[in-house]
């Protein structure tokens, strides 16, 4: 597969890709679904505007953290009016750096978003776990998603990496409202009954997260068999 080079968004370019969030939106919404994620995290185009390892931009897209994290919030603002925010969230990696794009200053960046998004009135903001700065790698860290969970005023969702326990845990210390699991789900189709079963899960087989083959890695994960199975 080839790809263009990167390059610069023209600041006149900008409102058209705000709108195309907005028409996706609609569009997703029309086909029935209950509401919409808007993706902000793991380095692509929103958290490209966001991170200052990326974002050089000198115009009012650039440079500091208001402008900076302009392009998300227009984005959020865009596509709560179009579907109305009770159907809006958004997902962050303030401390990631996927693919090169990280920030100087993560927490810095984590506490302005959440602080920001209290003004749309969204759904929820959902967070990635400072300890996963690159994909499936834990670091150990002593910095967490509590400021953020603290400073946003309705549900915050945490990620990364988390077990059934420690989900629990955060859950129930007040870390967060609600924890997301992505790779589990991915190779376990059943995994809440797994969780309330004390099941044994699948192992997810990472090679096949990004391909594009249509099969391999999403429909070929075995669901648990009542009775087997259980730890």
């Amino acid at each position: 597969m080839t790809f263009s080079p990167p390059r610069r968004l023209a600041t006149d370019e900008i409102p058209g890709i705000v709108d195309d969030f907005r028409t996706a939106a609609r569009n997703a919404i029309d086909a029935g679904f209950d509401g919409v994620e808007i993706h902000g995290a793991n380095g692509y185009l929103i958290d490209q505007f966001l991170k200052d390892q990326v974002n050089d931009r000198t115009d009012q897209y650039g440079g500091s953290l208001e402008n900076r994290c302009r392009f998300a919030l227009e984005i959020v603002e865009a596509v709560s009016n179009e579907v109305g925010p009770g159907r809006v969230g958004i997902r962050f990696s303030p401390f990631a750096s996927y693919m090169g794009c990280g920030d100087s200053s993560p927490e810095l960046l984590g506490l302005y978003l959440a602080q920001a998004l209290n003004k749309y009135g969204i759904a929820y903001c959902h967070m990635v776990e400072p300890r996963m700065k690159l994909a499936d790698q834990r670091f150990e860290t002593l910095q967490s998603l509590v400021p953020m969970r603290k400073a946003f005023k309705g549900t915050f969702i945490s990620a990364g990496g988390f077990s059934k326990e420690e989900g629990n845990r955060a859950v129930d210390e007040d870390h967060s409202d609600l924890v997301a699991f992505g790779r589990l789900f991915l190779a376990n189709p059943d995994l809440p009954r797994r969780f309330e079963l004390g099941a044994a899960l699948n192992k997810y087989d990472r090679t096949t997260f990004y391909t594009l083959d249509p099969v391999v890695g999403y429909t070929d994960y075995p669901f648990l068999e009542e009775g087997k199975s259980l730890g």
